[in-house]
């Protein structure tokens, strides 16, 4: 994407999709989510945005990994027969690949998030 070693990430300034992720399906409330990448690696490799969602439960199967850095709001993710996990502003956490579990989002959400592709 670019020659230079530090690549900033606009403030979702790409053309934001608001159609659920794949692997993502509502299970309670009338939650909705936009998401704006970025930045994408020449290689194809990862990616890189913004993730905002509104409170509402979805369930959710990853495919690759994920590093998220939650900017606000609040959500407590579950895996399927697992512990909850609550998570809030300043939080840094990865998601592994192929979690599948549950994202109970109680506060709007705003998240930078980057996902190792290949």
């Amino acid at each position: 994407m670019s020659n230079t070693p530090v690549t900033r990430l606009p403030n979702r300034q790409a053309t934001p999709m608001t159609d659920a992720l794949p692997g993502w399906t509502v299970v309670a409330g009338e939650p909705t989510m936009t998401t704006w990448i970025e930045y994408t690696a020449d290689d194809g490799s990862m990616i890189s945005g913004w993730w905002e969602a509104t409170p509402g439960t979805w369930h959710a199967k990853y495919e690759s990994w994920e590093f998220i850095h939650l900017m606000e709001g609040a959500a407590i993710i579950t895996p399927d027969g697992g512990e909850p996990v609550e998570v809030g502003p300043g939080d840094a956490f990865v998601i592994e690949k192929d979690f599948v579990g549950t994202w109970e989002i109680t506060a709007p959400i705003v998240k930078h998030f980057a996902i190792k592709l290949k």
